[in-house]
């Protein structure tokens, strides 16, 4: 199991609530509504919705309650990211904003002290005393299927009439050669420093390589991330993914594409990651190597072979209802989908309650799920790319605003970045959209309520956005989609009109 380090109160408190020590398992009722497997953020909505509507609840967690997001995923990567641009901000406002001249180090230590404290704060939501209150028989321990409608865990079987795999996904192991466990860091273990690495060495070219690259590039660590292909956030518009990469290098950060042949070799304290690039022997050295090369989902040791669940090296197959084969048991989270965001596990969580307990036929399919990598500038994004679109055949118009139009985002120096909104060829119908911008994790929400909601693009400009804000490129680009909407012959009918009622 991983333990947070250091072993300080804060760590100490985050425990005491997500594994406490002295936790002994309750003893398994008869038979349950709903057994839930993974203690993440898809296991925890499950379990809680199911237990307030009366429901006879089992949730099963062998690590730590709370999963990725609370122990080593959104929440102290946030933490990180924000201390990360006070730093950034406080060095250029006397550059950018005539403010006070900053000199000096600062103190990672007190950064990092700061995670961890608020990280334990958050952790009471998620702990093994709320649980209990409501209701929920908590197991601590690993949990095993033995039949299609049981499971084993600390010597107990729990029977049960609906279950749901939510056992989450874990950082990928490194196929780069020499390189032993011990020697890297992943995101479960990035956030157990207490001092700053002098050079730190990224391998990897998605959300998570980035994000802390910028931070760490911030908070003064000399940065190179080693990246297979040819370019960062391969997921994301290539425009998009493009103003994040300058924003990297400005920061400092060395990025490296198209990296063959990596070797790792250990020289005392430090990793010398040799390579090839653009047809060249090279090296990186760091005191410090963060491995951020995807994640693998949690489905072994599950005996999903005894409940007749399919699973593939991609995770447990679902259905659109998120049902597995086996129609007892459902997954949700990052174990069964291809959209491994809290966020939508937690959608899904909502969902399945509903069709596990109450059957009902809704649809996973339908979610609308966005998605943000929380770089400065962040990348936003929901729906389809011009690709996606392109290659589910679908015509689109895309309508771009820059948002160095928008008086905001002028006024607070954030001017770089643009949004582009992708419609249903010849129609307002919003079918994606991407955004970058300071604060593009906020304001994406319009475009997926819309989506959601199937309202277009000019409903979205009806609505009175205050000015000045930066939501206000949203109203811009239903403006130019409006303006977009005068063709010349629209435009005679008009000129006819005025000359007729002069």
């Amino acid at each position: 199991m991983t333990r947070a380090l250091p072993l300080d109160k804060f760590n100490r408190r985050l425990l005491a609530n997500v594994h406490p020590d002295d936790w002994e398992n309750p003893r398994a009722r008869s038979r349950y509504h709903l057994v839930v497997v993974g203690g993440g953020t898809g296991g925890l909505v499950t379990a809680a919705i199911a237990a307030s509507l009366g429901a006879r609840v089992a949730l099963v967690e062998r690590r730590l309650l709370g999963g990725d997001c609370l122990n080593f995923g959104c929440v102290p990567s946030k933490a990180l990211l924000r201390a990360a641009r006070a730093w950034h901000a406080a060095g250029r406002a006397a550059r950018t904003f005539g403010g006070p001249t900053v000199a000096g180090p600062g103190d990672f230590g007190a950064v990092m002290k700061r995670l961890r404290y608020v990280r334990a704060g958050l952790s009471s939501v998620d702990g093994v005393p709320r649980f209990t209150a409501m209701g929920v028989d908590v197991f601590l321990g690993a949990a095993r299927f033995v039949s299609p409608d049981a499971l084993e865990v600390d010597g107990q079987r729990l029977r049960f009439r609906r279950a749901v795999i939510a056992t989450g996904a874990r950082a990928a192991t490194p196929t780069i050669a020499g390189l032993d466990a011990g020697e890297y860091f992943t995101n479960e273990t990035i956030f157990n420093l207490t001092s700053l690495p002098h050079r730190l060495v990224i391998v990897g070219a998605g959300p998570t390589g980035c994000e802390l690259a910028q931070a760490f590039a911030r908070f003064g660590s000399h940065v190179t991330r080693l990246q297979r292909g040819p370019r960062i956030l391969p997921r994301d518009e290539p425009s998009a993914a493009a103003i994040v990469h300058r924003a990297l290098e400005r920061d400092g950060v060395i990025i490296v594409p198209r990296v063959d042949g990596l070797h790792a070799q250990r020289i005392g304290a430090q990793s010398v990651l040799r390579y090839a690039a653009a047809g060249d022997a090279r090296w990186a050295i760091g005191d410090a190597v963060l491995v951020a090369t995807g994640r693998v989902p949690n489905v072994e040791d599950l005996g999903l072979e005894a409940a007749q669940v399919h699973w593939t090296a991609r995770g447990v197959s679902v259905d659109a209802r998120l049902r597995t084969s086996n129609r007892r048991i459902y997954a949700v989270g990052d174990v069964a989908t291809s959209t491994p965001f809290t966020h939508a596990a937690d959608a899904q969580a909502r969902l399945v309650v509903q069709n596990a307990l109450f059957f009902a036929r809704k649809s996973a399919a339908r979610l609308v799920v966005p998605w943000c990598t929380y770089t400065s500038p962040e990348l936003a994004h929901v729906g389809h790319t011009e690709a996606s679109a392109r290659e589910a055949g679908m015509a689109v118009d895309t309508v771009r605003v820059q948002l160095s139009s928008v008086d905001r985002a002028v006024l607070d120096g954030e001017d770089e970045g643009f949004l582009a909104v992708h419609l249903a060829r010849g129609t307002d119908r919003i079918v994606g959209g991407t955004l970058v911008a300071d604060h593009a994790g906020d304001m994406i929400s319009e475009l997926t309520v819309a989506m959601a909601n199937g309202l277009g693009l000019a409903r979205i400009g009806a609505a009175i956005h205050p000015y000045p804000t930066q939501s206000e490129v949203f109203r811009k680009a239903a403006d130019l989609w409006r303006r977009g909407k005068l063709t010349p012959r629209t435009k005679r009918v008009f000129d006819l009109f005025f000359r007729l009622f002069r």
